[in-house]
């Protein structure tokens, strides 16, 4: 899954929060031009409840850069 934030330097401090935090591991990629955060979720060890709590905090970290 790919997600944009608006412009391309948005999406890499986006990207930079992320992955400082630490609560899920999200890297970045360029597709079409233009900067996404890529989002794989690849451990069979994966609960929704993980799910949930990475979202909740891409949408806070997206929200505070």
């Amino acid at each position: 899954m790919l997600a944009g934030f608006g412009d391309d330097a948005r999406t890499a401090r986006v990207i930079s929060a992320v992955q400082q935090d630490g609560t899920l591991w999200a890297g970045g990629t360029t597709w079409r031009g233009r900067a996404y955060l890529r989002i794989s979720v690849s451990n069979a060890t994966t609960t929704e409840e993980d799910v949930d709590r990475s979202a909740a905090t891409i949408a806070r970290l997206a929200a505070e850069v």
